[in-house]
């Protein structure tokens, strides 16, 4: 599989850099752009989409996010003639059933909670290649 670029939208500056670092070794990105909170990620979506720039390949997205949700923004893509394709792997805290429906219906990819222990993340963020159904 080519290395992909991925759009990592999250608030947590110690799970960014985990999961950039992580996705860095295994040489999944090649690119890796951040959002810090979905305001930010809908407009470098629409960004990117309007200026026919370099789509992500797959968004790694947190639910709880300032400014507008995690879902919110999910919609937004998947309403999106031009982002609709991208897949989105639903990556939070949150076990909740509701929330995981939520995904489901919104039409995520995948819905990876964020393991507790730093060993198990990387395990979890090293499997998003079959997470995200990209090939």
């Amino acid at each position: 599989m080519n290395p992909l670029h991925i759009l990592l939208v999250e608030d947590n500056e110690g799970d960014i850099l985990l999961t950039t670092e992580t996705l860095e070794e295994t040489n999944l990105s090649k690119k890796i752009s951040i959002a810090r909170d979905g305001l930010e990620a809908i407009t470098l979506l629409d960004s990117y989409s309007f200026n026919n720039q370099d789509l992500p390949d797959l968004v790694l997205l947190d639910i709880n996010l300032p400014k507008i949700n995690g879902f919110a923004v999910l919609e937004h893509i998947k309403k999106t003639n031009t982002l609709s394709h991208i897949p989105v792997i639903i990556l939070t805290t949150s076990g909740s059933p509701a929330d995981k429906i939520m995904a489901n219906e919104l039409k995520a990819s995948n819905y990876l909670i964020k393991p507790a222990e730093i060993e198990d993340f990387v395990i979890a963020i090293s499997k998003i290649e079959s997470l995200g159904n990209l090939g």
